[in-house]
């Protein structure tokens, strides 16, 4: 008898089926000499610290770190303490009762570092000893379940897997649970920091303070107008002040004419995007659509679990070798596609481009790809991501598209004001062809045309006027999920050591498959929140984010270099034990800082006001709302404005000096910024004052 045990019971029914276990059994099915049995996710986690006896929150007991950690069945929270959650309970009984029946194990959960530890926290909580082997597919199709099984890997193979895994999981532990009671400790009251939440949460506070205190700055330029063309030529020179434009602009004679100084074309060859990795996947979702990062992923393992597509948990976007081979048989199953078929006809004919293709840069799993296989319905957002990986591919395997750049130089034939022109015309579409010219992105001065004039050195280009157009200086914008995403991905390339830099190239905060986890945890402890398609900090989150700004636990090179490590443990490049004690060395160092904070705990609480109606100082301050508490004053501000959430240091000048300093940019109803003052008024409400006249009250 062999048992097969599966991450959930959806794929341990594809299973049974494939291998005969027809008989239903409360929770696991048999037949034909197997036992398919499922997890609901981890049945079984890290103990809390409770299990050591340390149930309440002490200074001295500071950091907490088991020896050795201890396996508890999944806890749920019932008021004050933590009980075995009964689902959980009652499945861990019944795989025993699986395991007892079985000479050996087949393992079908996840192919990943979060599957594998599923299933090895079940077994050691168990304290099996049945040998087991290793089911790894990269789809949930009958045929690559029946190879799969054909040839199942001995399962200690993956026993590295296992260890990074533990380890992530150990280190999460000590940091989150000791962080969390030095802070709280230290500032008396309710604290939630973590490994990966924490820098995570100080990216975007930090984003979010830089685009709140920029100040914009004006600026000008002068364009010319050509005779009969309908590109511009982009002054080269920037004012900064309006007279000095006024001043250009009288200088200027459109009876003049622009004389080309340099000029060149270049052929470019433009490349085919790579296939889709989960983060890939997510930030053009989210970018498109406005789907969350964990929407995008819940999709896309809805979309693996009928069959439709690849393993989405992956943080690759190459193929194999052999894999490859398949594409041609992927592509034809779309030949019928009322969409692409004529398409895939031409792609299929010719050579498939390889650039997606590497044996090298494939890790646990490779990228996303259709499976091939038909389905029977899908829901309306399961449609649109399916769509959006088909076509990737076949944008990936297409060839490439060539562009030619125009770039020109030319100068008044009177004057020093130097002008340019910059324009792209397409000479083949390539994969370009697939979605055409409609969502390309256009660099900003650059035109596109359908040809250039052969223009040389020395050309004269008559002009019939000149422009001055007005713009003003930008902040970096604040994070979307899509721009936070890649701000993770990529969170090696802030650091400004090169050598540090060079060690976490290619290695983020976090895997993709937890980033989307991450954002919703720091919504669910109301740190962010969501505004429209932005990533907001709210006071809470800003709060934390002062109190751990600069210190290790936000420290984003830190948690990027542990990923670095984790992928070694996974390689067996190092021992899991030197990773334990380095974070151990980091947890009592946290505990240091974060303890410390308590000698500065002076702004900890927000100040009493004068009721501008009452007269009494009674005027609170709250998250969402300042208001006076005597009993029949109606005064309140609310202080979400526009957009814009008012911060302590607003409310602090609105009451005290009965006006904020400027809020820049506000949000109008009609979309559009503005800044102002938001200013008191006598009778307690509130009005906007801008550099010429007030609005009237808003609140």
């Amino acid at each position: 008898m062999k048992c097969i045990i599966a991450e959930k019971p959806s794929v341990a029914r594809d299973i049974a089926r494939i291998v005969g276990a027809t008989h239903k059994e409360e929770g696991c099915f048999s037949g034909n000499g197997h036992v398919v049995t499922w997890a609901f996710g981890h049945l079984v986690t890290l103990a809390m610290p409770e299990a050591y006896g340390f149930p309440t929150y002490s200074r001295e007991q500071l950091p907490i770190i088991p020896d050795p950690f201890r396996l508890v069945v999944r806890q749920i929270r019932k008021g004050t303490t933590y009980t075995d959650d009964p689902s959980a309970l009652k499945q861990l009984n019944i795989i025993r009762k699986c395991f007892d029946r079985s000479d050996r194990i087949i393992v079908a959960t996840d192919a990943g570092r979060e599957g594998e530890l599923i299933f090895r926290l079940i077994y050691a909580y168990l304290d099996c000893r049945k040998p087991f082997d290793r089911l790894w597919i990269s789809s949930l199709t009958d045929k690559a379940i029946r190879e799969g099984l054909s040839r199942p890997a001995d399962g200690r193979q993956y026993d590295r897997l296992y260890l990074s895994g533990k380890a992530r999981s150990e280190a999460d532990w000590l940091v989150g649970i000791n962080a969390s009671r030095a802070l709280s400790i230290a500032r008396g009251g309710a604290y939630s920091l973590g490994r990966v939440q924490t820098p995570t949460l100080s990216m975007i506070c930090r984003r979010y303070i830089e685009h709140r205190d920029f100040r914009s700055v004006p600026f000008w330029k002068i364009h010319a107008l050509p005779t009969g063309l309908s590109v511009k030529a982009i002054g080269e020179m920037t004012y900064e002040s309006r007279k000095a434009a006024d001043r250009a602009m009288e200088d200027l004679d459109p009876r003049e004419a622009l004389i080309v100084s340099s000029v060149s074309v270049q052929t470019n060859p433009v490349p085919p995007p790579l296939l889709y990795d989960l983060t890939a996947l997510q930030k053009e979702a989210n970018k498109r659509y406005g789907y969350t990062a964990e929407k995008t992923l819940s999709l896309a393992q809805s979309l693996y679990e009928k069959k439709c597509t690849t393993y989405p948990r992956t943080g690759s976007r190459y193929i194999s070798e052999d894999i490859f081979e398949e594409i041609p048989s992927l592509l034809e199953s779309l030949k019928d596609d009322p969409d692409y078929g004529d398409y895939v006809e031409k792609l299929t004919a010719g050579t498939l481009n390889r650039r997606s293709v590497d044996d090298t840069k494939v890790t646990d799993h490779h990228a996303i790809l259709l499976t091939g296989e038909k389905f029977d319905s899908l829901t309306r957002d399961e449609e649109v991501l399916y769509r959006m990986i088909t076509v990737r591919m076949l944008e990936s395997f297409s060839e490439a598209a060539i562009e030619e750049t125009l770039t020109l130089t030319a100068t008044l034939t009177q004057r020093e004001h130097r002008f340019g022109i910059k324009a792209k015309r397409r000479v083949k579409s390539g994969w370009k062809a697939i979605r055409g010219s409609v969502e390309e992105p256009i660099e900003e001065g650059e035109t596109v045309v359908d040809s250039f004039p052969e223009w040389q050195e020395g050309d004269r280009l008559d002009v019939f006027g000149f422009e001055m157009t007005e713009h003003q200086t930008k902040p970096k914008p604040l994070y979307m999920e899509a721009t936070l995403l890649s701000a993770m991905e990529h969170a090696g390339r802030e650091v400004a050591d090169e050598e540090a830099r060079k060690a976490l190239a290619g290695c983020g905060i976090s895997t993709p498959a937890i980033r989307a986890a991450i954002i919703e945890t720091l919504i669910l402890r109301e740190y962010i929140r969501r505004e429209k398609k932005t990533l907001i900090p709210t006071e809470k989150g800003l709060s934390v984010y002062k109190l751990v700004a600069g210190r290790k636990i936000a420290d984003a090179e830190m948690t990027g270099a542990w990923e670095v490590a984790l992928a070694a443990i996974e390689a067996g490049a190092m021992d899991e034990r030197t990773f334990g004690k380095s974070i151990e060395v980091y947890t009592r160092q946290i505990c240091e800082e974060l303890l410390t904070t308590a000698a500065g705990n002076t702004d900890d609480h927000y100040k009493t006001y004068r009721c501008p109606l009452c007269g009494n100082d009674s005027v609170r301050v709250y998250p969402k709302i300042a208001k006076c508490v005597t009993d029949g004053c109606g005064f309140k501000v609310f202080r979400e404005l526009c957009g814009t959430l008012l911060s302590k240091e607003h409310i602090h000048a609105l009451m005290t000096d009965g006006c904020t300093p400027l809020l820049c940019r506000l949000t109008g109803k009609s979309g559009k910024t503005f800044n102002a003052r938001l200013k008191l008024d006598k009778d307690g409400g509130t009005s906007f004052v801008f550099d010429s006249k007030p609005r009237k009250p808003q609140t």
